[in-house]
């Protein structure tokens, strides 16, 4: 195996994603850290939206949600995902596939707390994915939310994280006459050494 270099260097492909995140964080000009997160429904139809990603682990990655939600729902029931990091402007990007668990726990209200209370009141009010029949109802909605539950909302009992654990990672950067570099990083379970394989562009 060739020995990595530059920006693929590297025994630990959290510390590499962390590393490009912080070099897309300098430089993309809008929501470095979105992700394409892709779930299976019950009949194995994929579904994909943009979502925040919004902590790289040491062995995670790390986003919020409503858990009622049709994303909610389908990684309840498979227990998998997939996303991937596009930078444009860096001409870089991530690929994750792996289990995933919630994180329902201090680290989701920690993180809640954190929010805008605009935000923390549209969690409590947003049916997330359910039909709405106007966007006036949900205006109404987050104002009656306002009266109930005042300046400092609590995390909503259906609204928290997943933590995704991969089993593959790949790391893609472009390359002139579309000769890209493609690093995969793979392993059995979480427990698993990583392999490491250049992949054909």
């Amino acid at each position: 195996m060739e020995k990595r270099s530059g920006i693929f260097a590297g025994d630990d492909p959290f510390v590499i994603a962390q590393d490009w995140l912080q070099t897309a964080l300098k430089g993309e000009p809008n929501d470095p850290n979105a992700v394409a997160l892709a779930t299976v429904d019950d009949s194995g139809l994929p579904n994909v939206r943009m979502v925040l990603l919004k902590e790289i682990e040491a062995n995670a990655f790390v986003f919020y949600t409503n858990y009622d939600s049709k994303k909610g729902q389908e990684l309840e029931v498979s227990g998998k995902a997939a996303f991937v990091m596009h930078w444009k402007s860096l001409r870089r990007q991530i690929r994750v596939r792996g289990e995933v668990t919630r994180e329902a726990g201090a680290q989701a209200d920690a993180y809640f707390k954190s929010r805008s209370l605009k935000s923390k009141l549209g969690a409590w009010a947003s049916k997330q994915s359910a039909p709405l029949s106007s966007r006036a109802h949900l205006v109404a909605e987050v104002a009656k939310i306002s009266a109930q539950k005042g300046l400092r909302p609590e995390r909503p009992p259906f609204w928290g994280g997943y933590r995704l654990v991969p089993s593959e990672m790949e790391f893609w950067s472009d390359g002139a006459s579309r000769l890209h570099d493609r690093f995969l990083w793979h392993r059995t379970n979480s427990e698993s050494e990583w392999v490491v394989i250049r992949l054909n562009p």
